[in-house]
């Protein structure tokens, strides 16, 4: 491959666990990628240590100090690498013409704008943050379809449906034969537990997946079904998708990462190991097919293969994210906001595990839908739930974690 034709790659999250994947992936085909830039929220220590791997043409990071703390450390380590601080810095790297891929893996809804400024630029967006669909779906996919970006959904579950539907599926489902999808879950580490149980959760518990490696918020979001329910959420932007059909089926092993059912009869299924860098070599390398690393899958040590119903009432975040979609404007948004709120009170131990679903119910129950048709309606819609949601903790102070 000529140096013209290597990728260049800016990976927004670069310190978390999919960014690290990212960073993995393009370590093993030097030929093919190249690091434009690298971002992290506030982890100075683990960029610079990226920085001194990969070389970066751009590193941001959130806070002045700790980009000047970066900047020192990377001139007395001789690297030219520039070094920016700050939300805008972000947008900026993010739209960058010396990149022509940006992965997309900021946690939460700091990483709608940075994912709106690549997919706005056309670039490949690899779509790790959920959030940015979840919050701005319409907004966002007009904005993919104006720039003539290249959108590959980099989610497990959101990557094996784009695997398994035909290559051309907007204008909806039925359309293209595709009867319903079918969301896989691992169910989390609590699926069987029982509503008292639930209530005396840590965090520590919460945040030990039985089969992914991942941060401390999705893991909650696992453990309550709403990482499910945020990624229902987004199949329906993503596949041009009613919410009656996209079933979540869980599936603890998570060998099946998810299914389209056509209406022939046939289900077709993609399956791998739960490692994160199969979906995202698959980004990254699309249409053609690159190592990842991974191992293949041993169909005679998986052995078997379960499926189960969610349970709606122990876990009403998926219901309460159906409800979102719904409702449609600006409630998916209300959602989001209401959850990240509840899931770091729970994380500081101001919360109790089973009251994250009731935080969220009573803001969305409180917060009047508007339409989502501006970027300044969904985040004044986001800043509302944020502080409708810190007024709930102190109503659910009874329920908090011990």
């Amino acid at each position: 491959m000529t140096d013209a034709a290597v990728r260049r790659v800016t990976v927004l999250g670069s310190t978390g666990s999919i960014g690290q994947s990212t960073l993995d992936v393009i370590a093993r085909h030097p030929e093919r990628y190249r690091v434009h830039a690298l971002t992290a929220h506030r982890s100075r220590e683990a960029l610079l240590a990226q920085c001194l791997t990969h070389g970066p043409a751009v590193a941001v990071l959130d806070d002045e100090q700790d980009a000047a703390w970066l900047r020192r450390e990377l001139a007395a380590a001789g690297l030219e690498t520039e070094v920016a601080a700050g939300a805008e810095a972000l947008c900026d790297v993010a739209r960058d013409s010396a990149a022509d891929t940006v992965m997309a893996a900021i946690v939460g809804g700091a990483g709608l704008l940075p994912s709106l400024a690549a997919a706005r630029a056309g670039k490949r967006v690899l779509l790790a943050n959920k959030e940015a669909l979840v919050m701005s779906g319409a907004l966002f996919m007009d904005a993919v379809a104006r720039s003539g970006a290249t959108l590959l959904p980099i989610d497990s579950e959101h990557n094996a449906i784009y695997q398994c539907l035909p290559a051309e599926h907007r204008g909806g489902l039925s359309r293209h034969g595709v009867s319903q999808l079918l969301l896989t879950a691992s169910g989390g580490p609590f699926r069987h537990l029982g509503h008292e149980a639930l209530a005396r959760v840590t965090p520590e518990q919460a945040c030990t997946h039985p089969n992914w490696s991942m941060g401390r918020k999705i893991s909650v979001d696992s453990a309550t079904l709403m990482n499910k329910g945020l990624e229902l959420i987004e199949a329906c932007w993503l596949f041009d998708a009613e919410p009656g059909q996209v079933q979540v089926v869980v599936h603890p092993q998570s060998i099946v990462h998810s299914m389209a059912a056509y209406d022939d009869g046939s289900v077709i299924a993609q399956m791998g190991n739960p490692d994160m860098r199969t979906p995202i070599a698959y980004g990254l390398a699309w249409p053609e097919r690159i190592d990842a690393g991974v191992r293949s899958l041993d169909l005679f040590q998986v052995a078997r293969l379960d499926f189960e119903r969610p349970d709606e009432t122990r876990f009403p975040c998926l219901r309460l994210a159906r409800q979102a979609m719904l409702a449609g404007g600006t409630a998916p948004a209300v959602l989001n906001a209401a959850n990240e709120v509840a899931v770091d009170a729970f994380l500081n131990r101001r919360l109790g595990f089973a009251a994250i679903g009731r935080v969220v119910e009573d803001v969305l129950d409180g917060q009047a839908v508007a339409a989502a048709e501006s970027l300044e309606a969904i985040i004044d819609a986001d800043r509302r739930a944020r502080a409708a949601a810190v007024r709930q903790l102190q109503r659910h102070a009874g329920v908090r974690q011990a």
